[in-house]
This record gives structure tokens, C-alpha cells and sequence, in this order.
């Protein structure tokens, strides 16, 4: 099958090697059933250096001009800041970076694959945007919970307290910013238009590299550390990738950790994260990602007492309980990692030792009374309540696609002009595919530490 992208991503390549990007052994491609990556055009050496981009050509913050940047209120976001100059930036400098931009995903690539941009029956969530402010509120959960922060099977109780759920709530952070960004750059250029605003912020939304500015401290927001490099937007992303990326100030260096053979895709990796992040972030989960997690914390609260709570809090264990699980905890717990995953034991032997026995126990001091049969039992519970949820999500997403299915398609049903594509079904059959196959992917987790316990 031809793999050759299209003459914009050619001449965009030519732009990037005639602007000072030194690109070497790799181009470029497309993957049947995928999006466009990168490929080695020739045997790739272990310790290669196979692209260089200079700071200068990268879009930062310091490459837009401060007659832009000073007319934003204080508190917008870099990240707000970067879309607003896209949209309505000088053309003359935006005109240096046109063959960049042509070879952009488009916004009907985002609108299918980022839950954001969803019509609000199909990302119900409890953001305090969009779905959760109208009646569609009272929908059915499509989103997993570390995406919607929410569940069908059964409510949440208010806890009360604050703690980082960086991982979780994960729709209602991103439509925060996004939110955000639009209030303050219209408060400037009140003439913005939503849907190119939003486009450009989901292109660098998705597709930034880190970056903070020369002598500054790291942004309090960690999404602000950020900036755009060109040609290195290619690579596609696996956890384990045999690339090396560094960044000295001056330079993005891509070095190959392993040998390459001509036409193997080369991919970098984004950072160690979960399916449901992938997929609000990026647009696209892994068919296997050993970073993969859920969190229990919805479920482990409801079954423990005020005062439980407010121990592990004190002993600074409270919340971001995920699986699977790490190897079970010995009973000499000082030889096990105090990390969050094993934070799930110490939550269950909460629940029958006694108060100094498990204060010890945490500490790594002797311990009297850890069963382990028990530790799992009360495990084993908790994943089982998130089996269920599994069961019961998936059937509501089998029970829209048999119904979905029974219809036809028709013209622009919502009348936005895109001649029914959004909101069709068709259109919505494949994102409640990609949903069920989500689900499919937690309850399968969710067996395996399950049959581990046992």
C-alpha cells in the first residue's frame, strides 16, 4: 500500500530542511488504519541522532511578539495565549509557518476523536461545562470515571475535601482550561470565533512539546510548560519507544535507542500514561498500553467511615488508588514500595486492624493481625464493584448501538452545515464502538487482578 502522506507533508519537509531542521533517515508516512507517523527511510543506527529542530523555529511564547502577548488580562494561559496568536496573529508572521499549519489534522479529525468536542449525550461528565449544565446531565455515563467522574451503577458522596485528582476528572479539567482560554481572549478580540479558537487550541493541545521560557521557574499550570516543534509533531507514541528526546535550551535532539530498518515506523513516547488520559489529551488510546490505569477512589471511600478517611489523610495516603495492583505487600511492609498503587492495601488493612496495629504496619514497625486472605478479600470487593460497572456501561453502549442501528442516516441533522456527519449514525455508532471497546479493556483489567487475588 502506497505510505507516501501527500504533497503538503512533502513540501513541508523541504520547508523544514530549507529553515535549518536537520532530518536524517526519516520521513513522514502513513499507516494503513492509523494516522500519519514517522518511518526510517534507510537502516537507522543505535545512538543515531535523526532530528534536530532548533529553538528558533519552535512556536513558544517567546517566539510571539509582546505588543501580542502584554494586550492579554493576567492569569490567560500560555496555552490560551498560543491558540489566540494562530487565530489572530500578524498574518505576515503566521504566513512564515503556513506549510506547517497545511499539514495540521483538521477540525473534523479532532471533533472524532476528542471526547471535548462530543455531542453532550456522549461525554456527560460532571464538568461544569457543556453536558453537566444542561439536561443531558441527567444522561447516561458513557465516559469512563477517570474521564466522566462519574458512575451508573451508583452515586457519589460528596467527600468533603480536596486532594490532586491530576488523573482523574479528567474531561472536566481539560474543558476548564479550554473554558478558560476562550473567556480571557474574547475579553481582548471579541470577535473570536469559537470553532477556530477551539481548533487551534486542540492543535497545540495535542501536538506540544515541553517547554519553559529561559530563566523562568515552571508555570504553576504544568499544561502551560509548552511549545510547539515542528516536524518532530510526526512521531505517534508507544510507552517503551527507542527514541531519545532531549532538550538542552537550545535544541530538540531525537536519537535513536536501537536499530531501525527501513520503513519500520519510529515512534517517541509521551510520557507514561493511561488509555483514558491518551484519549482526552491526544484523541487515541493503545490496543496495549502497559501504563494503563483506573482509580478506585470513589469505590474505597464509600466503604470506609468518616474517621478512616480522615486517618489515611492524615498519614498521607488519602485517594489516587489505582490498578492493577503491585505485587501484594509482604508481612514486613518496609520492604514494599510506599507508592500510590500499594496505597490500596493500606486502606483495605484499615478496615479490621486496630488503629496503632495499622499505624505500625504503614510505619514498617512490627505488625500484629495482617491476613492476607482478609487484604484480599476486601480487594477483591472493591474491583468486583468496578466489574459491575463494566457490565452495566457496556450494556447501555450495546443497547444505543443496537437501537442506533436500527435508523438511517440523514442529512445535516444538526445543522451546522457539516451534511450530518457529526451526530450522525454513523458518526456515532464508531465513537460508541471506541467506547465499548474502552470498557472491554477495563473489565479485562479489572478480571486480571481479580483472578490474581484468588
Amino acid at each position: 500500500m502506497e505510505d507516501t502522506p501527500g504533497e503538503e507533508h512533502l513540501a513541508f519537509m523541504q520547508w523544514a530542511e530549507g529553515a535549518g531542521i536537520k532530518i536524517k533517515g526519516i520521513t513522514p508516512a502513513r499507516f494503513p488504519g492509523r494516522r500519519l507517523g514517522m518511518k526510517a527511510t534507510r537502516t537507522i543506527k543505535n545512538n543515531e541522532i535523526m532530528l534536530t529542530v532548533p529553538v528558533n523555529l519552535m512556536l513558544t511564547i517567546d517566539s510571539i511578539p509582546s505588543s501580542f502577548t502584554s494586550q492579554f488580562p493576567s492569569g490567560t494561559s500560555i496555552h490560551g495565549i498560543l491558540a489566540a496568536f494562530l487565530t489572530h496573529g500578524d498574518p505576515s508572521l503566521l504566513r512564515d509557518v503556513e506549510p506547517w499549519q497545511k499539514v495540521w489534522p483538521s477540525f473534523d479529525e479532532f471533533e472524532d476523536s476528542m471526547p471535548v468536542l462530543w455531542p453532550e449525550h456522549l461525554r456527560v461528565s460532571n464538568s461544569s461545562y457543556g453536558a453537566n449544565s444542561s439536561s443531558s446531565a441527567e444522561g447516561k455515563v458513557l465516559l469512563t470515571p477517570s474521564i466522566s467522574g462519574k458512575w451508573n451503577s451508583f452515586a457519589k458522596e460528596p467527600l468533603g475535601v480536596d486532594y490532586d485528582t491530576r488523573y482523574q476528572n479528567l474531561l472536566s479539567q481539560q474543558e476548564k482550561r479550554l473554558q478558560d482560554a476562550w473567556a480571557h481572549v474574547v475579553t481582548v478580540y471579541p470577535e473570536t470565533e469559537w470553532k477556530t479558537f477551539a481548533y487551534y487550541w486542540c492543535i497545540i493541545n495535542s501536538r506540544s512539546f515541553y517547554y519553559v521560557s529561559p530563566g523562568k521557574d515552571e508555570p504553576e499550570d504544568w499544561n502551560d510548560a509548552i511549545g510547539m516543534v515542528p516536524f518532530a509533531d510526526y512521531f505517534n507514541h508507544v510507552d517503551d519507544a527507542a527514541c531519545d528526546v532531549t532538550f538542552d535550551g537550545r535544541k530538540y535532539t531525537f536519537k535513536a535507542t536501537r536499530r531501525y530498518e527501513k520503513g519500520e515506523e519510529i515512534f517517541m513516547s509521551y510520557g507514561s500514561h493511561s488509555n483514558d488520559f491518551l484519549l482526552v489529551e491526544y484523541g487515541f488510546s493503545l490496543p496495549t498500553n502497559p501504563s494503563d490505569t483506573i482509580y478506585l477512589d470513589d469505590i474505597i471511600f464509600q466503604d470506609l467511615t468518616t474517621a478512616q478517611k480522615k486517618e489515611l489523610a492524615a498519614q498521607g495516603i488519602f485517594g489516587n488508588y489505582t490498578l492493577p495492583l503491585p505485587p501484594s505487600p509482604s508481612q514486613s511492609p518496609s520492604t514494599s514500595a510506599s507508592t500510590s498503587t500499594s496505597n490500596i492495601h493500606y486502606a483495605s488493612t484499615l478496615k479490621y486492624l486496630p488503629r496503632r496495629e495499622w499505624r505500625n504496619y504503614i510505619s514498617g514497625r512490627p505488625c500484629q493481625g495482617i491476613n492476607e486472605q482478609k487484604t484480599n478479600e476486601i480487594i477483591r470487593g472493591w474491583v468486583e464493584k468496578y466489574r459491575s460497572e463494566c457490565v452495566v456501561t457496556s450494556g447501555i453502549i450495546e443497547g444505543m448501538l443496537k437501537t442506533n442501528q436500527k435508523g438511517e442516516d440523514g442529512g445535516d441533522e444538526d445543522g451546522d452545515g457539516d451534511g450530518g456527519r457529526i451526530g450522525s449514525r454513523a458518526w456515532e455508532r464508531e465513537k460508541l464502538g471506541m467506547l465499548l471497546e474502552r470498557w472491554g479493556q477495563i473489565r479485562r483489567l479489572c478480571e486480571g487482578v481479580i483472578e490474581g487475588l484468588e
